[in-house]
């Protein structure tokens, strides 16, 4: 399993070198992280955005308990929402993935907050981002930064 693990994250650092940002990083046939991508920063002194697709293949439900990061002091997931016209932010604690589903952490609504920003997120660049998860454990991915304003990868 690991040498399966190790494959694929180089095929996936080789297709995002080469600008295919949408190539999956798969762990153990159930855990699947689309797409992960950032927005860049202002500095550091507002924290970073983050985004991803979770999508759990197996017959068992898992949660996303943590996220770490080494750019940022704090990681966790955000939900966006608006009520009554009036927009607010809250940490959403930890975030079931059913089983046969997915969760999209996506710009307006489920999202990872990179709090006390240790480096600017530079468009172009990337840093190793691991989601900690009840069951199938830590799977770390690289994050590549888009620009500022970016919807996500195309």
């Amino acid at each position: 399993m690991i040498k399966k693990f190790k494959i694929l994250l180089i095929v996936s650092l080789v297709a995002l070198g080469s600008g295919l940002v949408r190539v999956p990083v798969v762990l153990a046939d159930t855990i699947v992280v689309e797409a992960p991508w950032a927005r860049a920063s202002i500095g550091v002194k507002r924290p970073g955005v983050a985004f991803v697709t979770i999508v759990n293949r197996g017959k068992k439900g898992d949660v996303l308990t943590g996220i770490e990061t080494p750019v940022a002091g704090k990681a966790q997931v955000h939900l966006s929402k608006v009520e009554n016209g009036v927009a607010s932010m809250s940490a959403a604690g930890a975030v079931k993935i059913p089983a046969g589903g997915q969760v999209q952490l996506k710009p307006g609504g489920l999202h990872i907050m990179l709090m006390k920003l240790k480096q600017p997120l530079v468009k172009g660049s990337s840093f190793p981002l691991t989601l900690v998860l009840e069951k199938a454990g830590r799977i770390e991915v690289i994050v590549p930064v888009l620009s500022f304003g970016s919807g996500g990868p195309k």
